[in-house]
């Protein structure tokens, strides 16, 4: 793997990690008061495309890190339609 797979790898883990605390915290209050809909349906909207665009210019990291992020995202979006 070339350093700008690594380099990738590393954004898109950082990046999808960054969802982990709000889903941990959402699941275990049971609140999602302070989350907007819109703004996840929207990234939720975006991270699909970066998962397309992935597929298309064969960019694993673009594709790995996204598929992470959009299971997240839509775990935000199932609990903010259920505790609504």
């Amino acid at each position: 793997m070339n350093l700008i797979n690594v380099l990738g790898m590393l954004a898109g883990g950082l990046t999808t990690a960054s969802f982990v605390p709000q889903a941990i915290k959402t699941f275990r209050n049971r609140s999602t008061k302070d989350i907007s809909l819109g703004m996840y349906l929207v990234l939720w909207a975006g991270v699909a495309l970066w998962i397309v665009y992935g597929l298309l210019a064969g960019a694993l990291p673009v594709i790995l890190a996204n598929s992470c992020t959009i299971v997240l995202v839509t775990v935000l979006i199932a609990l903010k339609i259920r505790y609504k």
